[in-house]
Formats: C-alpha cells, sequence, structure tokens
C-alpha cells in the first residue's frame, strides 16, 4: 500500500518527474503528480508523491520538508484523507436556498 504525501511550495516550473527525481532520494516512488489548473494546464504550486513504504514516506517528510528547490521551500507533510469519496471535499452551496437570488 503506497503511503501518500502532499508537496506544497512547488516551483511552477517543476515536472512530475523533477518531482519523483528529488522523492527517489528517500525511497522508492510510486506516482508523483503536480496538481494544475484545468483552465490553463499550469501547475498550481503543489502536488502528491506516494512513497512504497511508511518508513520512506516519514523519510521523505523528515529528509524534504523545508527543502530549497530552485528557490522555493517546499512544504511535506502525510496527506490527509478526503472525506469527500472520489468527487473531492464536499462544498456547501454557500447558505440559503438555492431557489432564492437573493
Amino acid at each position: 500500500m503506497a503511503h501518500k504525501l502532499f508537496v506544497g511550495g512547488l516551483p511552477f516550473s517543476t515536472s512530475e518527474d523533477r518531482l519523483r527525481e528529488v522523492f527517489a532520494e528517500a525511497g522508492t516512488v510510486e506516482t508523483a503528480v503536480v496538481v494544475t489548473d484545468r483552465g490553463t494546464g499550469r501547475s498550481r504550486g503543489f502536488g502528491f508523491v506516494e512513497m512504497s513504504t511508511s518508513e520512506e514516506a516519514d523519510q521523505a517528510v523528515a529528509k524534504l520538508n523545508s527543502k530549497d528547490l530552485d528557490g522555493r521551500q517546499l512544504k511535506v507533510e502525510r496527506a490527509k484523507a478526503s472525506d469527500g469519496g472520489a468527487g473531492g471535499p464536499q462544498r456547501s452551496s454557500g447558505g440559503g436556498s438555492r431557489g432564492s437570488r437573493w
């Protein structure tokens, strides 16, 4: 079972291959994904990496959290479980009923 890490503070030029390369210093990388904007395709400055063991995930956090990568400081932590299932977190409609205009 892979152990998922959140990686924030990524330089916008970071590719998934580069992300994989950096995290390979801490162990076996199962997947490396840079999150991109749907409209523009540009990086949103964060991503997720799955390490093959819990020990490697802990080692990656210890070794890479606060590390400088191409001029930006990485934030690496264990990813939090999503409560929203496959569709992501549930979003509030902002209050009020959907039918009222004001």
